[in-house]
């Protein structure tokens, strides 16, 4: 069982204080190795194919202009050579969740996988159940990892996902430990 602190008590201050730390340190190492120093070339990914424009079709809801700005710009930075460093902010309710998808799509249709970094497991749990639906027939392999799983079930997922298995892990911090492998990422999504 987790330990309780109260909040702005002395444990939670230590806690928090851990944490910020131990971010900042993966950040400069998971930036370090994905993103290739100062005008190297990054990854290119493909154009919108067949299989793309079906997905983008299947989506239920009408996109809003903005929305749709958005996606043009993130997929235009996905196809360039130069590694992508964009941040997409919104309000609750504005499309935020499709753009996300619509990149891991491209990314997974070229064999790359996709890592969602959420804050909670609670979001991890949703954002898990959204994009097993979203993804629902199409060739792509979806798994979250969260402290819902089992011991079992978290050993088997961090083998797939180094086989190359799992295109698309969910989780909380639990991505940013040290026993996590990737056979080939191409994108990293922070929720």
């Amino acid at each position: 069982m987790p330990s309780l602190d109260r909040l702005g008590g002395a444990g939670w201050k230590k806690a928090k204080a851990k944490v910020k730390k131990a971010v900042e340190k993966i950040a400069q190492g998971i930036g370090g190795s994905l993103c290739p120093p100062g005008g190297q070339q990054g990854f290119a990914f493909s154009g919108r194919d067949q299989m793309f424009k079906e997905f983008e079709a299947a989506f239920p809801y009408e996109e809003t202009p903005d929305q749709l700005r958005v996606i043009e710009e993130v997929l235009g930075d996905m196809e360039s050579e130069k590694p992508m460093d964009r941040l997409v902010c919104g309000d609750v309710g504005y499309g935020k969740t499709e753009v996300a998808l619509r990149a891991a799509f491209r990314a997974v249709l070229d064999g790359k996988q996709v890592a969602v970094l959420v804050p909670t497991t609670v979001l991890a749990e949703q954002h898990y159940q959204t994009m097993s639906r979203r993804f629902e027939g199409y060739p792509v392999e979806v798994r979250i990892l969260s402290r819902f799983k089992t011991p079992k079930e978290q050993k088997q997922t961090l083998a797939d996902l180094k086989a190359g298995k799992v295109d698309i892990v969910i989780g909380t911090h639990r991505l940013l430990q040290k026993d996590i492998q990737f056979r080939d990422l191409g994108l990293i999504i922070n929720r």
